[in-house]
């Protein structure tokens, strides 16, 4: 039964251990006397004991109630040593977080974000990975992975995210030649074979396809890369198109081709687990990151 034991509970036979008395006890808890006598008839139910027994002098606790007092005391000692989230302090704070992203997300957010991390917080470790797709949310669960970086599309259920802000795609080749054709249509560009960026799957269907279709096309896509950073290496050597984020660009060797119609963009989120939003250090980095990006 002791798992039925909840703070105020503590608190009460801590009052009654300092004062042995109902009524100094309720006063310095600011309950009234009926309010304590009916927490000691739980408190008794719980532990099966008397716990405190009237006397000539007050209330004075039963053999049982003096083994459990170290105990009730260094829970409360525990709890009162919480620090209120004004002591927090990130110069101060070990630790180690742990951040998946996608290789776009780790250039335009995470890397400003670590430079950031070791001015405010030096003593805490940066540990970041590709982004976890499948076992996300388990992970963050489990304590695995602390804070997500990814597009809305790629958030499993169970998790929060919140919104950064919202990305465009630009068309881009190393064909200097096509770009400085000026303004191309969508019937000349799928002429051109495509690379897509598909982390961790490999498939050969891209977030442009369906809305090619609805534009009555069909693009070819005869290279997919497992990141933006690889697809830009694929494009310097061929003569084939991709899109590409606009944030990464202009990167060298590679040139804007203007188009008469472009693919919607799509939203950058920050991902956590519902429980992160008690973590410090979490929701500082996540704000951080909101901050800077709404001034960008």
């Amino acid at each position: 039964m002791i798992e039925k034991l909840e703070i105020h509970h503590l608190r009460t036979l801590d009052a009654l251990y300092r004062f042995g008395n109902i009524s100094a006890a309720a006063e310095s808890l600011d309950l009234s006397q009926q309010a304590i006598s009916q927490q000691l008839k739980k408190l008794r139910d719980i532990l099966g004991d008397q716990l405190f027994v009237r006397t000539g002098h007050g209330m004075a606790p039963t053999p049982y109630a003096k083994l459990i007092e170290p105990h009730i005391q260094q829970v409360l000692t525990h709890l009162h040593a919480i620090p209120a989230p004004e002591a927090f302090s990130l110069a101060k704070v070990e630790r180690t977080l742990v951040i998946s992203a996608t290789d776009y997300t780790q250039k335009v957010i995470v890397t400003q974000l670590v430079a950031e991390l070791r001015k405010a917080a030096p003593k805490v470790k940066v540990v970041v990975a590709n982004i976890e797709s499948a076992n996300l949310t388990r992970k963050m669960r489990q304590g695995e992975i602390d804070l997500a970086f990814t597009s809305h599309g790629y958030v499993p259920e169970g998790l929060l995210s919140e919104a950064l802000f919202t990305e465009r795609y630009l068309c881009v080749s190393a064909d200097a030649g096509l770009a400085g054709e000026g303004e191309i249509s969508l019937e000349r560009l799928v002429a051109r074979d495509f690379i897509v960026t598909s982390p961790g799957t490999g498939g050969f269907a891209g977030s442009a396809d369906a809305w090619f279709e609805q534009q009555g096309l069909r693009r070819n896509v005869t290279i997919s890369a497992p990141s933006f950073h690889i697809a830009q290496e694929y494009l310097r050597a061929t003569d084939m198109v991709a899109f590409m984020p606009s944030r990464l660009l202009p990167c060298a060797g590679l040139f804007e081709i203007p188009l008469n119609k472009y693919p919607p963009g799509y939203e950058v989120v920050a991902a956590f687990h519902p429980s992160a939003k008690n973590d410090p250090l979490i929701m500082w980095a996540l704000s951080t990151v909101k901050q800077r990006l709404s001034h960008a």
